[in-house]
């Protein structure tokens, strides 16, 4: 069981997909992998989950798989051996198969519908810029060399195409069927691209929406009352918002995210440096202890466990600084001092009285019996300063809680008695690295294994 509470998720790519590696990295803290879609053939991606899976057993604790959707990414076309944008100059913006001599062209029917004076075009996430003037011409704002395949990014406008392209609706498809705990939906821009993969995902995973786009963020409510978790994708979002708005959408969407007790992730550029390099920049380590001050739920790092020289020793780090920000009293303050809404529910009574009778009584740890996870959701929000310790006999509700802050998912099956309860808490307690004369808390439903019925919280001693 790990020392800390936020959770470390991490890619996989060439330098860290042999066995042995993803061995070492969980061992050093990742919680949960990234599958990118983007990237990588599903014979890949099959190997990569046959191993998470493989060392799930050998480590006898779940491991939760992101499978993470490319999404519609529009990208520039053939553009030969690239086009010169030179500051102030008046170019064409056409819809093209094939390479036009002084032109920018794409392939995308969608983006030209939307073409009007006034729209920003990003190039190259962010490095050129250009503004329209007419429905097929623009002004470079910022120079500089376009080539071939770069990406688009539209600012401020709601392009009229799905969240899931077809390659999406495949790979959907394939990762459920090999059991992925969690997709990740890119480039969400509304409610309804959340729908629409609900008809897909149904209830065999949980839906992460990346808020990457302006119009994800204005739809904010609605998006993450009907999403499972969120993820601040910083890549994307830093290109169509302001730079120095960034940091605070980052701060709304992880306090909304832990309102409604769906977790969210912070992801993109975390420890950038350290692609490369050995150890991260200050500023890199700041931005990480950041993250988990502000709540979140979880961080992420990208290519450097993707691609990076030193993906255990990018993990190891992360670990530290998280363990470092957890260590300050001032976050736990932070946290008991932030009000939350809650329903009229004997489950959120119960999930709201965890937090103070573990505070009142030292209490190392709590016991949640859950078969959806909802109800050890609702718990890990209130930010109790102890272990929750998540008991479901659904190995897929395990895996997924294992993305859940200072959550230790543990498969088991529901109790027969209240007697029986009692008993095997005492033993799993044990298995846990709970201490004899530790304090716990039990939350529970009776009878037991009926979804919903959370009604009860026994007090106990290991």
């Amino acid at each position: 069981m790990r020392k800390r509470f936020a959770k470390i998720l991490a890619t996989l790519g060439p330098a860290s997909r042999a066995p042995d590696t993803m061995r070492l990295l969980h061992e050093v803290g990742v919680d949960a992998f990234r599958l990118n879609f983007s990237h990588g053939s599903h014979e890949d991606h099959l190997a990569n989950i046959k191993t998470i899976r493989s060392i799930s057993e050998q480590v006898g604790h779940p491991i939760a798989i992101v499978a993470d959707m490319q999404g519609p990414k529009l990208r520039v076309g053939e553009m030969g051996e690239g086009l010169e944008l030179r500051y102030g100059d008046t170019v064409s913006v056409v819809r093209s198969d094939d390479a036009s001599e002084g032109a920018i062209v794409h392939p995308h029917p969608e983006l030209e519908k939307i073409l009007k004076p006034g729209l920003v075009l990003k190039f190259d996430d962010g490095k050129l810029q250009a503004t329209m003037i007419s429905e097929t011409e623009a002004r470079i704002d910022v120079p500089g060399l376009l080539k071939s395949r770069k990406g688009i990014n539209v600012v401020n406008a709601v392009l009229p195409m799905s969240a899931m392209t077809n390659k999406d609706r495949e790979d959907m498809a394939f990762a459920l069927e090999h059991g992925a705990d969690w997709i990740a939906l890119s480039f969400v821009q509304n409610a309804q691209d959340v729908i629409d993969a609900r008809k897909i995902v149904g209830d065999r995973a949980g839906i992460i929406v990346k808020i990457e786009k302006p119009s994800a963020v204005e739809d904010l409510d609605d998006i993450l009352a009907i999403a499972d978790a969120a993820m601040v994708a910083r890549g994307d979002l830093g290109v169509e918002l302001p730079l120095e708005e960034v940091p605070v959408v980052q701060r709304k969407i992880i306090r909304k995210g832990r309102e409604l007790g769906k977790p969210v992730i912070v992801a993109t550029h975390m420890l950038e440096s350290m692609i490369d390099a050995p150890t991260p920049t200050r500023a890199e380590a700041s931005d990480v202890a950041t993250a988990i001050y502000q709540g979140a739920d979880c961080v992420m790092l990208s290519a450097e466990t993707a691609v990076g020289r030193h993906p255990a020793t990018a993990v190891a780090i992360m670990d530290r600084i998280i363990t470092a920000a957890e260590g300050d009293p001032i976050l736990w303050e932070y946290f008991e001092q932030t009000t939350l809404p809650h329903e009229s529910s004997a489950e959120d009574a119960i999930s709201r009285s965890v937090e103070t009778i573990a505070r009142t009584i030292n209490a190392k740890a709590v016991f949640g019996y859950t078969r959806t996870g909802s109800t050890v959701q609702r718990i890990a929000r209130e930010r109790p300063p102890c272990r929750i310790i998540g008991l479901t006999p659904d190995a897929g509700t395990a895996a997924r809680l294992a993305l859940i802050w200072g959550t230790h998912p543990v498969v088991t099956e529901d109790p027969a008695s209240f007697e029986d309860m009692l008993g095997r808490v005492r033993d799993l307690a044990k298995g846990v690295g709970l201490e004899s004369g530790d304090r716990i808390m039990i939350s529970a439903g009776v009878p037991f294994g009926v979804p919903g019925t959370t009604n009860t919280l026994k007090i106990d001693t290991v």
